[in-house]
């Protein structure tokens, strides 16, 4: 089976139109570059080889591989002052507790328009949500994390202490903004830092160690962990998993 690519259409909106993952179509069209589609261009949909017939060996995808937005539903409307939380990852509030995605990204988005063009923040806006499709990480994380880093500013200063790191997400070596290609530039810069690169973790592998968001949030900032105070920094940032969980909460605060 195919596809013909319409005007506004990406992977993310064509795998959520006919309900397939996002993996799952790019294993079916391994040749194509899903940032540069063209109106009137022919892919091949999951499941089928380009001959009709069905291919026997599809290619996994990472993360869940199913082309599910996890934390895109359910959560509260969130509100609230700044809370001091501290301790371990038991101290600190559930995902079930956390705020709603569309709460979050209402709050957040208005932050980031401070920074980025609404143009900018929308592609920030569609990167989230493949890579949480892909990778199985919480939407709402990714989100919270961009703005920790950097306010969702795509032109934020690259640091480079031994390891070239990209800040609107970290990231091990990865890829930069490009102002000639500002989508898949921002794509592929929350990509690195969720799903990690071939010369660092990311989100996605540093949950997988830990088991919970908050010491995958401090391995992240410091590359080390004290579990038994996630405010020990380290040698990095002491309130970074204080401020992430306040972030998901949906609390706000001077300066946030």
């Amino acid at each position: 089976m195919s596809y013909t690519i319409q005007s506004g259409d990406t992977f993310w909106t064509i795998a959520q139109k006919l309900k397939i993952s996002v993996d799952a179509l790019k294993a079916a069209n391994p040749g194509i570059n899903p940032q540069a589609l063209q109106v009137g261009q022919v892919i091949h949909l999951p499941g089928k080889k380009p001959d009709g017939k069905p291919d026997p060996h599809p290619r996994p995808g990472h993360g869940n591989g199913n082309g599910h937005i996890v934390g895109a539903t359910g959560g509260s409307n969130g509100g609230g002052g700044y809370e001091h939380y501290s301790g371990p990852a038991s101290n600190y509030p559930p995902p079930a507790k956390w705020a709603s995605y569309a709460a979050l990204w209402k709050q957040n988005s208005a932050l980031m328009k401070h920074n980025s063009s609404a143009q900018e923040v929308e592609f920030i806006h569609r990167a989230i949500e493949e890579v949480s499709a892909s990778s199985g990480v919480d939407v709402r994380c990714i989100l919270c994390i961009i703005v920790q880093e950097s306010g969702g500013n795509v032109r934020v200063g690259t640091t480079n202490n031994g390891v070239r790191n990209p800040l609107l997400m970290q990231s091990h070596n990865g890829v930069s903004f490009d102002p000639k290609d500002p989508e898949g530039s921002i794509l592929q810069m929350v990509r690195d830092g969720t799903e990690g690169t071939k010369d660092g973790d990311g989100l996605m592998q540093l949950y997988k160690k830990y088991g919970n968001y908050y010491e995958a949030f401090r391995g992240y900032n410091s590359g080390s962990v004290n579990k038994r105070d996630l405010n020990d920094p380290v040698g990095a940032t002491g309130d970074y998993v204080q401020k992430a969980a306040n972030r998901l909460m949906g609390h706000s605060w001077p300066n946030m």
